[in-house]
């Protein structure tokens, strides 16, 4: 008798075990199937917008801690837009700074703020600082809408001005194409240069056709003040999700303007990037913890579970119908920014758990369970039986469930590193003429690497359960600018 067995029927837990796996399977095929779908609207057609002669007022707000090696540079991207002058303020938010970004920022033309608090170090306490401050001394409602961006970032002539099309159709919410102004450095920053575009083409251009919500990536979006009248509240490490949750339940669409491009300086250090993506993924850990349950809830009961809402208009259907879309709208974009949310490592670690269990109790009673049991099971007739051999229960079946089991798990990995080493020839092909020119054996050499990318992301989700994260900063210093990545 095998160990197993001796605490429970094994003929009960194969069928219990193989159930969990099936609906594990079910949910995940569901989810990859409206992926896909994103993915091939993508593929053919982004929102559009017209041209608008309305000019509206914004803010641009920057947190920045000692980057006097970069600041200067967004500040005359800023300053060099084709949007009338009078139009536009930018704020910068000196946090805890030590060097000259101050003095730059000023000397640029910005209204800055110096701030000093080594307590609450992340970039949504700079925010929130920043944004008291501005409705101190202007109030919030002086400006029609308010930019975001870090230091780091450069911004094309025209970027403005795309943004102000979307804004005039009435998106409250708008993010923007994120090219990389150091996308050739080194196989580290290619491949966050093509995790940015993968995001525009999987995520957003599908989703803003649709209207509905696709995420905001901490840089490069445009907001409506109504967003922000009671001042800015998120201070997590991904500031971002927790927004883009919030927008979401509040009954938003977040929209996405293809034409409005801006570059960002991407990690070349492999350290730097492992603290970045393990911060990454415990913020994403906590802001699915934190509006997990809401999103969940708004699917099946709608603005009931919205919270407080930030604007208090109210929408008028002029038929039954219209509001019969809109709620259907609302419960989709629920699902789909839970889904984004959802730590699905997690699933895939219960479902190879939930695997291993099945293999142990089939091989600890191979004449227990008939070959057409093992039929029913699709999955397990395609990775277990071409290597069926008869043991004997107990350690030996033990044994060889382990090994079955991680050899699945390395054969998914595989298969998965494959597919993203096409998405990232798909990346190369579509949009070529914006990565700009990158010699033939890079492009080979990124291609083969760019799928570590997602590998490291799964398993800093991981480590980012059991290990404190905090907030550090990311080096920039690059001194590239705008007219150097234009010409």
């Amino acid at each position: 008798m095998s160990l197993f067995s001796l605490f429970c029927d094994i003929q009960n837990v194969y069928n219990v075990g193989n159930k969990i796996n099936n609906i594990i399977a079910i949910v995940l095929m569901c989810i990859v199937v409206h992926r896909t779908v994103f993915f091939i609207i993508g593929m053919f057609t982004t929102r559009k917008f017209k041209a608008s002669d309305k000019k509206y007022k914004y803010a641009i707000l920057v947190a920045a801690r000692n980057e006097e090696k970069v600041i200067g540079n967004l500040l005359d991207s800023i300053n060099n837009q084709d949007y009338p002058k009078s139009k536009l303020y930018t704020f910068v938010v000196a946090d805890n700074c030590t060097d000259r970004t101050l003095d730059i920022a000023e000397s640029k033309g910005a209204f800055v703020y110096a701030r000093k608090d080594e307590e609450h170090k992340t970039k949504g306490y700079a925010l929130e600082y920043l944004v008291d401050k501005i409705n101190r001394d202007f109030g919030i409602e002086e400006f029609d809408g308010y930019f975001i961006f870090d230091a780091d970032n450069l911004l094309t002539e025209d970027y403005v001005s795309k943004m102000n099309d979307a804004f005039s159709e009435g998106c409250k919410i708008v993010t923007s194409y994120r090219n990389s102004k150091n996308f050739k450095d080194n196989w580290i920053s290619a491949s966050y240069g093509m995790h940015w575009i993968r995001s525009a083409r999987v995520n957003h251009r599908a989703r803003s056709v649709l209207h509905l919500a696709t995420n905001i990536q901490g840089t490069g979006f445009l907001i409506a003040n109504e967003v922000i009248k009671d001042g800015w509240h998120y201070t997590s490490l991904t500031e971002d999700r927790a927004l883009t949750a919030d927008a979401v339940l509040q009954g938003y669409e977040i929209t996405y303007q293809d034409e409005a491009m801006f570059y960002d300086e991407q990690p070349t250090n492999l350290n730097v990037s492992l603290r970045q993506r393990l911060r990454w993924s415990r913020g994403h850990l906590e802001a699915f913890c934190e509006k997990g349950l809401r999103l969940f809830l708004s699917i099946f009961l709608g603005r009931m579970v919205s919270g407080k809402k930030w604007n208090n208009e109210k929408k008028n259907y002029n038929r039954f119908k219209d509001k019969f879309i809109e709620a259907i709208r609302y419960r989709f974009a629920s699902f789909d920014t839970l889904v984004q949310l959802t730590p699905l490592a997690f699933i895939n670690l219960v479902r190879w758990f939930v695997f291993s269990i099945i293999i142990f109790t089939i091989y600890s009673t191979v004449y227990g369970i008939s070959n057409a049991n093992l039929i029913n099971s699709s999955l397990i007739q395609f990775f277990i039986n071409p290597v069926m051999v008869n043991v004997n229960p107990g350690v030996f079946a033990l044994i060889m469930s382990l090994v079955l089991s991680i050899w699945w798990k390395v054969t998914s990995r595989a298969l998965s590193y494959i597919g993203n080493m096409f998405m990232a020839i798909y990346i190369f092909i579509m949009d070529r003429k914006r990565i700009g020119k990158i010699p033939f054996y890079k492009k080979i050499w990124f291609v083969l690497t760019w799928p570590m990318f997602d590998l490291i992301g799964v398993y800093t989700q991981y480590v980012a359960v059991f290990k404190k994260v905090g907030w550090e900063v990311v080096p920039h210093n690059s001194d590239v600018k705008i007219s150097d990545l234009r010409s």
